[in-house]
């Protein structure tokens, strides 16, 4: 036995147990399967472009909804009160603020439901009201 062969085998080890191996092997095949599975999780994407542009339509519909609405209140008001342009003035400042209060509303509500795991991309889908 040498100094720079403290066990005084040679160098050698000793050969690891059946047991020892599957042990490793096992622990060894857990932590890869756990990594493909996040690797598979982080490349799967959340929405397709279409989900977005639907999205998108929706706002924007319903943002320009609100503008009509009010011109169409308006028109209406001045027509029964002969105060033109008064009223249509008044009711499309009332139908912008609508439409921007509309989206703000959606838009938060898609915020919340894209953190959520069953969402619309999973196959799960927000509630209806």
């Amino acid at each position: 036995m040498t100094q720079d062969d403290p066990a005084g085998d040679g160098g050698r080890r000793a050969p690891a147990s059946d047991a020892d191996l599957a042990r490793r092997l096992n622990r060894l095949s857990q932590s890869l399967n756990a990594e493909r599975a996040e690797r598979t999780q982080a490349a799967r994407p959340t929405r397709t472009a279409g989900t977005n542009y639907a999205l998108a339509f929706r706002l924007a519909s319903e943002f320009v909804a609100g503008i009509i609405v009010g011109a169409g209140l308006g028109w209406g008001f001045d027509k029964l009160a002969g105060s033109a342009p008064w009223g249509m003035i008044v009711f499309l400042m009332l139908g912008f603020a609508a439409g921007v209060a509309n989206v703000l509303r959606t838009a938060g509500k898609m915020t919340t439901n894209a953190g959520r795991t069953d969402g619309p991309a999973n196959g799960g889908g927000e509630p209806r009201s």
